[in-house]
C-alpha cells in the first residue's frame, strides 16, 4: 500500500506576487488589491509589507484605508491572475500527474509511490526525496514566473494545508507522518481549516484551546459543540483527516454532456463514506440544487418537475420526483422541494451512499430576466460566476436549513 503523500502549494500574496511580476516597481512596496481606499469593496489581497498594519485580505477597503493610507491601492484583474494560475498548474503536473485545484492560488499534489522515480544517492530517506524534489517545484515557479510559493507535505489534507501556511513565506514543511498528531497539538483551534471563528468560540467556551485539545476529547463532548462535523474535526486534529485527492474530475458528477439535447439536468454525488447525518446529505442536495439550476439556465431551460436520487449503503436506490406549480431554475425552489423529498423518502436515519438532484420535463426560458427582481439577481449571479469561476458565489444554508447566497472564499 503506497504511503498518502499529499503536498498543499500556496501562492503567497498572489495577487500582488503577479501585480509585481508585471511592475517591479512594486517589489518591496505596500500593496493593497481590490480597489482605491473608501470604494465599496474588500481586499483581495496584500503584501507583507501592510499586513504588519493589520491588514487582511477580506477586511473592507474602507477599514484598509484608515490603517494603511499611504500603500498602493491597485484594482484586481481577475483575467490575469488566471492565466497566471494556469501556468503554475502547468509546473505541477510536470512533477505529479495527480494536481487538483483548490482555487486560485491553492492546489494540491499527489506525490503518493513518487519515492522511488526521484530517489538520489545523497537523499537520507523517502521523506528527504518529496522534500527536495518539492523544494525543486518552489523553485521552478519562482524561476519561470517570478511567483513565490509555499508548500506543506503531510499524509492528510487538512494537515499539509496548516504546513504550508507555517511554511510561508516562500518556504517548504514536511511534516513526517509520525510527527503529525505533535505537530498539530500545540496549534491554536483556528490553524485547522474548517473551524471558524464562531466555532473556535464555542469551543473556547467550553474548554477547548489548541487542536491537541480537540485530538484526545471524548467524540461526545465534540458533537454537543459541533454536530454532524465532530468526528472529522477530531480525526483531523490527529493527524488522520481525508489522505487522498482521489481522481481529476468536476466537483459533481455531470450526467449529460454540455450542449446535447436532453430531457432532464442532473448532478449526482458519491460519498467517500456513507453518511447518516440529515445535516450533512442536506448540504451536499443544497449544492446540487444549485449546480443543476445554474447548468438549466445555462441552457435557457427551465424544469416542472424536480426528483431526488438516494442510494442507500446497502445499494438500494430510491428515487422520488415532485412536480411544481410552474417551471424553475431557481436553486433555493428546488432545494426546498428536494429537501421535502429526503424527510418523506428517509424516515429512519439510514447510510446513505450517493445523492442526486434532477431537473425534467424541461422547457424554454422565455422570460426576459429584467421582469422581475429574482431574474436580476440569477444573472448578476451567473455573470459573476463566468467572470470568477462556479465556486465564486455559492448558496448557504442557515440554522433552520434555509438557503440563501453567499459569496465564495
Amino acid at each position: 500500500m503506497r504511503r498518502p503523500r499529499l503536498c498543499c502549494l500556496d501562492l503567497d500574496t498572489f495577487f500582488v506576487s503577479v501585480e509585481r511580476v508585471l511592475d517591479p516597481r512594486l517589489n518591496g512596496q505596500p500593496v493593497i488589491v481590490g480597489g482605491q481606499p473608501g470604494q465599496r469593496g474588500v481586499v483581495a489581497a496584500c503584501s507583507y509589507e501592510v499586513r504588519r498594519l493589520g491588514v487582511r485580505s477580506g477586511m473592507s477597503l474602507t477599514d484598509a484605508g484608515r490603517r494603511a493610507p499611504r500603500a498602493i491601492y491597485l484594482p484586481a484583474r481577475q483575467d490575469t491572475y488566471g492565466e497566471f494560475a494556469e501556468q503554475v498548474r502547468t509546473i505541477a503536473r510536470r512533477y505529479s500527474p495527480v494536481v487538483q485545484v483548490a482555487s486560485i492560488d491553492e492546489m494540491y499534489i499527489d506525490f503518493a509511490g513518487c519515492e522511488r522515480l526521484y530517489k538520489k544517492g545523497e537523499d537520507r530517506s523517502d521523506d528527504a526525496t518529496i522534500e527536495r524534489v518539492v523544494w525543486e517545484m518552489i523553485h521552478d515557479i519562482q524561476d519561470s514566473l517570478g511567483l513565490p510559493a509555499s508548500a506543506g507535505i503531510a499524509s492528510s489534507r487538512s494537515t499539509a494545508k496548516i504546513a504550508s501556511g507555517q511554511a510561508k513565506p516562500a518556504g517548504v514543511l514536511l511534516i513526517p507522518a509520525a510527527n503529525e498528531a505533535g505537530f498539530l497539538a500545540p496549534l491554536e483551534l483556528r490553524k485547522l481549516p474548517g473551524i471558524g471563528p464562531v466555532a473556535a468560540g464555542k469551543l473556547e467556551s467550553v474548554g477547548f484551546r489548541t487542536l491537541g485539545d480537540i485530538a484526545t476529547a471524548p467524540l461526545v463532548e465534540l458533537r454537543a459543540v459541533l454536530g454532524a462535523w465532530a468526528e472529522l474535526v477530531k480525526q483531523s486534529a490527529q493527524g488522520e483527516g481525508v489522505s487522498s485527492l482521489g481522481p481529476e474530475r468536476p466537483a459533481f458528477k455531470e450526467q449529460d454532456e454540455d450542449g446535447a439535447v436532453v430531457s432532464s439536468i442532473s448532478n449526482e454525488r458519491t460519498f467517500s463514506r456513507d453518511v447518516r447525518d440529515t445535516e450533512v446529505l442536506e448540504s451536499m442536495l443544497c449544492a446540487l440544487s444549485e449546480r443543476v439550476c445554474w447548468r438549466a439556465r445555462k441552457r435557457g431551460v427551465k424544469g416542472r418537475t424536480v426528483s431526488l436520487k438516494l442510494r442507500t449503503g446497502g445499494f438500494d436506490t430510491l428515487t422520488r420526483s415532485r412536480t411544481v406549480g410552474s417551471a424553475t431554475d431557481a436553486e433555493n425552489e428546488v432545494y426546498e422541494v428536494v429537501r421535502a423529498l429526503l424527510a418523506a423518502a428517509r424516515p429512519r436515519l439510514v447510510p446513505v451512499r450517493l445523492v442526486g438532484v434532477a431537473l425534467s420535463n424541461l422547457v424554454l426560458d422565455k422570460q426576459l430576466p429584467l421582469l422581475s427582481q429574482r431574474g436580476e439577481l440569477q444573472e448578476t449571479v451567473d455573470a459573476i460566476r463566468d467572470r470568477f469561476g462556479y465556486e465564486s458565489v455559492r448558496l448557504a444554508l442557515g440554522k433552520t436549513g434555509k438557503a440563501h447566497k453567499k459569496p465564495g472564499i
